[in-house]
Parts: C-alpha cells; structure tokens; sequence
C-alpha cells in the first residue's frame, strides 16, 4: 500500500489538490454570497411595520420580508401592514390569478391542448411537469399542475386556451381582472410568473387576489394538496407524480393546522414568495410574504396567521350594535315604529362583519354611512375603522328576500319569514332617512296650511259677506210691504172665551 503510495504519490496529490481547491472555492462563493444575503435580512428588518403605528393597536411580530401583509378575506380589513404597496416580482404566485381566471370561464372537462409555444417557451431549468406538443390533459388536470407542481407550461398551455389565441393574449385579461379585484400596484405581462422586469405586483393585489382565489371551494382543495399525479391517457401518455414544495402542508416541518390554501414562488430576482389563506373560528386570514429567504417565509406566515388569530375577534354588528343613531348620517333611533304596526324599511346584513383589536373595545370603534354604494338592494353602508384604519363596513339593506337581521323582531329572516309570527312583543326599530322625511313634511304641511287658508277665505268673507246682505235687503223690503199694507181689524176681539 506504502509502496502503491510512493510510487503514484503524485497522482494523489493531483487529486487532492483538484478536490481541495473547488471545495474550498466554492465553500468561499457560497459565504461571500452569504454575506450580502444576511445583509438584506438586516436591512429587511429594519423597515417599519405601519399598523405598529396605531395606538393600542396589537404588537407585530418581527418578519423578515420586505413587504408583507394579513388580510381578513371576508372584510378585507388589515391586521399587519408592512411596505404593502412596494412593486416586486411575484414569481409563481402569479398562478394564482391564472387559475382563478380559467375557472372563472372555462368548465373543468375542457380539453387543454399545448402548442409549440406553450412547452418551448418554458425555460428547461424552470418548475415543469415534461409535457410534449399536442398532449391533452383536462382543465381540472392542468389546474393541479399549475397549482401542485408549479408546471410554467402548463400555465402557459392554461392561459393560451383561455384567451383562445397565445399566451401573451391573456395578459391583457389578467391586467383587466386584476383591477376588478382592487389591484392598484400591479402588470402582468405572463401566466406564470416568469422573470420579467415589466410583470410586477404587490403584498397588497396578492392578497386582493387571495381574497377571490380562497373564495373558490375547488382553487381552496387543489392548492393544498401535497401530491399531484396525471395518469397516462390517450392524449397524454406518461404517468405523472409531482409533490409540493409547500412547507406549510401536514407532515411537513412549518405544518399549519387551520391552512385553507397556500402558493409559493421563488425566482433568483423575486426570492422567496408564500401566499397562504388560514381559518380558524370563522376567521378567514390571507397572509402574503415577500422577498424572503427560505425557510423563513414559511416561519413568518405561521407568526401571521397566529398574531391574526390570537390578537383579533370578528364582530357580528347585526349582533353587537346597540347605537343606531349614528353621528351625521340622516338615520335616528327609535323605541317606536312611527308607521304603528308596519314592518321594518330597512334592516342590517347578517353576514358582514368587521375585525376588532382586542387591546381595544367595541365603544372606540368609530362609523361613517355613506349612501353611494352602487348596489340597488343596499341603502347605505356603515364602515367602521379605528383612528382611521379600516376594520370593515356593514350593508343597511332594503327588506326584501333576501336573508337579513330583522329590526322588529331581532332574529334572522328571509323572504315570507319576515313576518313576526312571536306573539310576545318586541321594540319596533326602525331607520328612517331624516332628511328626506322632513322635506316630505314641510312640502304636505305647506300644501294643507294653504288649502286651508283658501278655505277660509271663500268660506269666511265671501259667501259669508253675500249672505248678510241678502238678509238686511229682505228685512228691509218686509219693513216697507208693511208700512204699505192696511192693518187688519183682529176679528177675534170682540168674542168673550
């Protein structure tokens, strides 16, 4: 062995020194990359949480995105804002809004066919699933795909049978979409989130189109499954396995109990991207991380989602209101129905709620009504904030079939059920626009005040008038007839009764 040694010593020694010196080059690379990555965290860490600024609002956690955001999904109101509206690279998790698209016009059995264009505008080194031109899958197939796998061709092969032209043609449905969502930050320029300097988005349209993309049962169930698998077919010929990289999923090391959904999206220049939506005792929270670096967006979404649901309530107001008389907004209260018996006009939307701090009370709370809102069935929208920040808004809606808190009766009602069938009475609370009513009774006062002077007028003087001096003319011809006329002898004077 010695000998083996000594006599090819330097073919060792080669070998050693070609193995030592890549090793410790790249062991050099990789802590000089290092050091501006720690950097950026630092730097990360130091840019201001804004809801911190709100006095008594619940303490943040520290996270170390550089823009971050936790939305109630029904409300829309913010918990945690932090750099919400910075333009970044979404990644993947433009997916999202794909998929929420194709669903939105497409039906699930579809066939999607993938073109040239589709498979060999997919960069080789990107997240794909190896399909081939000409293959089929379904829609519901390719949803899986785009979701599970991340595949760009198949988000490319969505969005080019969507618009029913190229890939490029639906960009212009995602920018239109987009704004219908609230959007304001945002430009998309593909389907998949592939590097380009004019494809942008925000923590704060992430989480807009969260809202929409949660709401979907189907988009919820495929986007937090952990495996994907497509069987061979006749249009399609391999049997396809793909898992999740999705650290949030059960059995994983950042495993969310209450997780509804969740997208990741990772590229050199957007980082690490997590879009995730959790509910737990009715809240629903969507929670958008960016530019992160991994394993930490998966940390700092679970520090979300448990500040949301530990420091927050949702407030039922069709069941926590007392005060309807509410400062400038042409509404009053009253113990009494001023129509007697009629039904109530109006009455509050019991499913809208808002998200109240629980370092402060529901007294804090501050509304406004407005009666622009744009729905024919609403006659005004009470919104709620504190010191200014947005908690929520509340519909008044006009009595009709639709499904509603009652104010004559205090329980849910809908349609035929309106009526009060409980005979133990109940305060009659009603909403009545004051402003408008007022007008209605001095216009309908004016009017009878005038009628009735006219009245009086006709009445009083001229008929009245008329009527007297016909009377002293008719005396007074009576008087000068007498004078004229011989008195009559009384031929019953002389006649002893």
């Amino acid at each position: 062995m010695f000998k083996l040694y000594f006599r090819f010593r330097h073919i060792f020694l080669t070998i050693l020194i070609l193995i030592l010196i890549p090793a410790l080059w790249l062991q050099d690379a990789l802590t000089i990359r290092a050091l501006p990555i720690l950097s950026q965290v630092e730097d990360r860490l130091l840019i201001p949480v804004e809801t911190d600024e709100i006095p008594n609002w619940p303490a943040a956690p520290q996270i170390s995105a550089q823009s971050a955001i936790l939305m109630d999904a029904d409300s829309g109101a913010i918990l945690y804002e932090k750099n919400i509206h910075e333009q970044l690279y979404p990644a993947s998790t433009t997916k999202l809004l794909t998929c929420l698209i194709a669903v939105e016009n497409c039906s699930l059995d579809e066939m999607v066919t993938f073109s040239h264009d589709a498979i060999y505008d997919t960069p080789w080194d990107s997240s794909h699933i190896a399909l081939d031109v000409g293959e089929s899958i379904t829609l519901e197939q390719c949803l899986n795909a785009v979701l599970i796998a991340s595949a760009n061709e198949a988000a490319f092969g969505l969005a080019e049978h969507v618009s029913g032209t190229s890939w490029r043609d639906f960009a212009d449905m995602m920018n239109e979409r987009a704004t219908e969502l609230g959007c304001v930050d945002s430009h998309f320029v593909n389907p998949n989130g592939l590097p380009d300097e004019n494809h942008y988005t925000s923590a704060y349209d992430l989480a807009m189109i969260g809202r929409a993309f949660f709401a979907n049962e189907l988009l919820c169930k495929i986007s937090s499954t952990q495996k994907l698998e497509l069987p061979a077919t006749a249009t399609q010929p391999d049997n396809i396995v793909a898992y999740s990289k999705n650290q949030l999923f059960a059995g994983k090391t950042y495993a969310y109990e209450y997780l509804v959904g969740s997208k990741t999206g990772y590229t050199n220049a957007a980082r690490n991207i997590l879009v995730s939506c959790a509910q737990k005792d009715g809240m629903k929270l969507i929670a958008v991380v960016m530019v992160e670096e991994s394993p930490t967006q998966f940390a700092d979404t679970v520090a979300l989602f448990n500040y949301g649901f530990n420091n927050f309530d949702r407030v039922n107001i069709s069941e926590t209101e007392t005060k309807y008389n509410i400062d400038n907004a042409g509404f009053f209260y009253s113990n009494n129905d001023i129509f007697g018996s009629s039904k109530p006009i109006l009455s509050l939307n019991t499913r809208d709620c808002i998200i109240v701090p629980k370092t402060i009370s529901f007294s804090d709370v501050e509304s406004t009504i407005s009666y622009d809102t744009g729905n024919e069935k609403e006659a005004a929208l009470i919104t709620y904030s504190y010191r200014g920040h947005f908690l929520g808004a509340v519909s008044v809606d006009f009595a009709g079939e639709s499904e509603s808190y009652s104010f004559e009766s205090g329980t849910m009602q809908s349609g035929a059920e309106n009526e009060n069938t409980d005979s133990t009475p109940r305060p009659r609370i009603i909403f009545i626009n004051v402003f408008k009513v007022i007008l209605w009774l001095v216009g309908i006062a004016g009017i009878c005040i005038a009628l009735i002077f006219i009245r009086a007028f006709f009445v009083n003087y001229h008929f009245s008038t008329n009527e007297k001096n016909n009377r002293r003319s008719w005396l007074k011809r009576r008087r000068k007839k007498r004078r004229r006329r011989p008195r009559r002898p009384n031929r019953f004077r002389d006649f002893d009764y």
